[in-house]
């Protein structure tokens, strides 16, 4: 059984590490998107190069890779599904192509709260979007989507799925350090805002 949740793992791990915003950049000839705005590989900084279109395709991607990840082991081994969403995320955040420097998790932990139950994810999402439209910041959408989560998942999915999304929902705060700092200095880049490289 250690064998399996292994496996499960690295097949989490590597899905998850698949860096779509930089791939996509450097197809569409604008470079490398570590060099733009935050130097972040996700969705929100490949916004800032001023293609809605790629950031688009970033952000699904990069949610895809979440919850196929889940998908696929709910389909075909029935065990390991929070490892596997778990990993995810870490690949994401660390992948090993990219010397372990890696995006904030928030469209790939999206993607795997969908994996675990649709209703989760879709709260998650619905909570993200509105705070998006109405105070137009990338970061304190995420923040507090990622902070309902857990309880969510509670109610949803019961104490191991809580404790899964916990831990996801602790990683992606952490990556947003620097952008909590901003955000309670009022230095925070709203959504949309385009940054030089």
């Amino acid at each position: 059984m250690i064998g399996l949740y292994l496996g499960v793992a690295a097949f989490g791990y590597l899905m998850g590490s698949v860096p779509y915003g930089l791939l996509l950049t450097r197809l569409a000839g604008l470079g490398d998107i570590r060099a733009v705005g935050s130097g972040n590989i996700g969705a929100t900084n490949v916004l800032r190069t001023g293609n809605k279109k790629l950031a688009a395709a970033t952000l699904l991607l990069d949610g895809l890779k979440g919850f196929f990840a889940v998908l696929l082991v709910k389909l075909f081994l029935h065990h390991g599904i929070l490892v596997a969403g778990l990993a995810a995320v870490l690949g994401h955040l660390f992948p090993v192509w990219l010397g372990f420097k890696g995006g904030k998790g928030v469209a790939t932990g999206l993607g795997v709260f969908y994996g675990f139950a649709w209703p989760l994810g879709l709260l998650c999402c619905v909570i993200w979007l509105l705070v998006a439209f109405t105070l137009r910041y990338s970061s304190l959408s995420a923040l507090m989507a990622f902070a309902v989560a857990p309880v969510a998942a509670l109610f949803l999915k019961g104490p191991l799925a809580a404790e899964a999304v916990i831990i996801i929902s602790a990683l992606v705060y952490w990556k947003h350090k620097p952008n909590i700092l901003r955000l309670i200095r009022g230095e925070e880049p709203r959504i949309g805002k385009k940054a030089k490289a």
